[in-house]
């Protein structure tokens, strides 16, 4: 059974985790700008982590379910409704077949995501569903999603309830603006004068328009290097700041390319690099430099919050449970509130916690 696309936002299309080991052989990654957001509303749905979910920006636009479903939107808040129901995004809905979903416009976040029970089973080429729109790679033709495409579903256990984060977000994490963005300084930071490294991390600079999954790059202050801006081109990762000639700063993001010209003068953070992602263009934000080492534990720490948030899920208020979840539930341990048991104080099981 498959999902129809009635509607579109400017920019849908399918992603997963992305491509990995294939840099050397010039394959980018792809894969989702807010990997935690996409891993949420995986697990909201019951998938593994690494099922294939729809990105959108600003709009998500409407679809037809062609069976029962379970539904999620996270990323940010937005207008979700199934016929004159309004609906919650951070949270799974029920979804009979034949219904249509409609998914306004994203609040507070630029990159939303889309995850139905089975995931998005469009083809994997080399190791993933993602979409690079550039390279016209995986997902659907290699293209952004349109209206008229059917997109195939993966097999989904349709008595599994549907599902809410204890407590309600529609991402794992705020985006918080105000927060510094965390940078490692490198691998060439030594073609910058000691003069510009501090201006890094003491000026604002702004989210240009000229953003897309490729890259964001940056008004502000100019970051000229002294050594001149061209290298012999090297390895790239998401997350890397080039700075061409023209001295603005641009940041690698999703779709980077697998190598560069520019000299580098410091890394985003991957734990990090999903709150960039988020931030709207004219957006202010700083830079905050910090070790490797810190870099590792900050990722670590982080790694742990999100498994945090995705094990103690626990099932949405407001929908039917089945004889096979309530017997799981310690019903004889004196739950006399029916709002224990729908999700509001239940403690969740072992079972949920895996």
């Amino acid at each position: 059974m498959s999902l129809e696309i009635l509607s579109v936002g400017p920019m849908l299309s399918v992603q997963d985790h992305g491509r990995h080991g294939r840099k050397r052989f010039g394959v980018p990654a792809a894969g989702a700008m807010d990997r935690p957001a996409m891993d949420l509303a995986n697990a909201l749905c019951g998938n593994p982590l690494s099922a294939a979910a729809l990105e959108f920006t600003a709009i998500g636009g409407s679809f037809r379910a062609g069976r029962a479903l379970r539904l999620a939107v996270t990323g940010g808040d937005c207008d979700i409704r199934i016929g004159e129901r309004l609906l919650s995004a951070g949270q799974s809905h029920a979804v009979e077949a034949g219904e249509v979903v409609k998914i306004g416009a994203l609040k507070g976040a630029t990159w939303g995501y889309i995850a139905v029970c089975g995931g998005i089973a469009a083809p994997e080429v080399l190791g993933a569903r993602a979409t690079h729109l550039r390279f016209a790679l995986g997902g659907v033709e290699g293209r952004a999603l349109r209206a008229g495409d059917q997109l195939p579903l993966g097999d989904a256990d349709e008595t599994a309830p549907c599902l809410r984060p204890r407590d309600p977000a529609s991402r794992p994490g705020p985006i918080a603006p105000e927060r510094a963005i965390r940078v490692v300084l490198g691998p060439q930071d030594d073609y910058f004068s000691a003069e510009v490294l501090a201006k890094l991390e003491t000026a604002r600079f702004r989210i240009s328009p000229q953003r897309d999954r490729m890259a964001m790059v940056l008004d502000g202050p100019t970051l000229p290097a002294m050594r001149g801006h061209d290298i012999v081109s090297d390895g790239i990762v998401s997350g890397a700041i080039q700075v061409p000639a023209s001295g603005q700063p641009m940041v690698l993001m999703a779709d980077a390319q697998t190598t560069g010209g520019y000299p580098k003068i410091a890394t985003v953070i991957s734990a990090d690099l999903p709150r960039l992602a988020q931030l709207p263009t004219g957006a202010d934000l700083r830079f905050e430099v910090v070790s490797r080492d810190e870099a590792e534990d900050i990722l670590l720490a982080e790694r742990a919050r999100l498994r945090e948030v995705l094990a103690s899920l626990v099932p949405a208020t407001g929908m039917m449970l089945s004889s096979g979840f309530l017997l799981s539930c310690n019903l004889a341990g004196s739950i006399v509130e029916p709002e224990a048991v729908m999700g509001r104080d239940l403690e969740p099981s072992k079972d949920m916690a895996q």
